[in-house]
């Protein structure tokens, strides 16, 4: 089976962290390197947790390095109220053995996409903050990486961290607006399928009883985020949002409808964070950078999907 070679960025809060047990979990998935990213927790504690876990699944020998600790133009913000104080749902999960890289989080990425140009998918699960920076310091990243899967924005959804804005855009719309547009080829996973592809009752209860290390740690760790999302839903269910990027980075075909157009991100104002499209019938492309924006998923597939890899 070809594997897809996976970079992770991330903010390794809970759903990061199932995001993780799930290529973990898949044959497909090749796991070559985690950056840590401000976001849910700090950066340092991001990369720590990103240890927690590739110890966990047997995953020593990827490298994890410590990525930007702030946003490129705002004060840092962080939330713990959803993800716990130590990002991982408060379980007391032991410290990893071993510790973080000497290189940045950005020098990882620039150092891996230049040793295998053309071979190397993102996964950004977090603030784009990283990307932003290695975008800056060296433009023709673009053109080395084979694809990147953001989980980000929000289009008809409304947002999570303002009215308008999703979390990871909100927390650093320049290096967001940097990203849609280097001109490689970009999937927006934002919160119009996100906040539809959920973990529910029936697919909870399976997850408890499966047994398995990954599914165990992935029960303990989700019990936190369901506290915070029952207060939204009114029931104990969760939405899959960094999960369902890693997903579709490896199988595109969970997409079911979708939009293909130039991304703005709104940098002023109350709605700064906020992304927007045309969705007007008569758009006509502008000539700026095209991005895949999914609107329907297949969410039952990707689910049992998940599922099968926390097995």
């Amino acid at each position: 089976m070809k594997r897809t070679k996976i970079l992770l960025d991330a903010d390794v809060g809970i759903d990061d962290a199932v995001a993780m047990l799930f290529l973990a979990g898949r044959p497909d998935a090749e796991l070559v390197a985690v950056g840590s990213v401000h976001g849910n927790i700090p950066s340092d504690l991001a990369a720590a947790n990103a240890l927690r876990l590739l110890e966990l699944c047997g995953l020593d020998d990827v490298p994890v390095a410590i990525g930007a600790r702030r946003p490129m133009a705002q004060p840092l913000a962080t939330a713990e109220w959803v993800h716990g104080a130590d990002g991982l749902g408060n379980i007391g999960h032991p410290a990893a053995r071993r510790a973080p890289s000497n290189e940045s989080a950005v020098e990882q990425i620039l150092r891996l996409t230049a040793e295998s140009p053309g071979e190397i998918t993102i996964v950004a699960v977090g603030p784009l903050t990283n990307l932003g920076l290695a975008l800056c310091l060296d433009p023709s990243l673009a053109q080395r990486v084979k694809s990147v899967s953001v989980m980000g924005g929000a289009i008809v959804h409304e947002g999570n961290a303002s009215p308008t804005a999703e979390a990871n855009i909100w927390h650093d719309p320049e290096a967001a607006q940097l990203v849609f547009d280097a001109g490689w080829p970009v999937t927006m996973v934002g919160l119009d399928v996100t906040m539809a592809t959920r973990l529910r009752k029936q697919q909870l209860d399976e997850i408890a009883a499966m047994g398995s290390t990954r599914g165990d740690f992935a029960h303990k760790i989700l019990q936190h985020y369901l506290d915070v999302y029952e207060k939204s839903f009114g029931t104990r269910e969760c939405p899959l949002h960094d999960p369902l990027a890693a997903g579709i980075a490896l199988d595109p075909t969970y997409i079911q409808e979708e939009l293909v157009r130039d991304v703005g991100v709104n940098l002023t104002g109350p709605t700064r964070g906020a992304t927007i499209i045309d969705r007007r019938p008569w758009y006509e492309p502008s000539g700026k950078p095209l991005t895949r924006v999914p609107m329907r998923v297949d969410s039952d597939r990707f689910v049992a999907d998940l599922l099968n890899a926390l097995r």
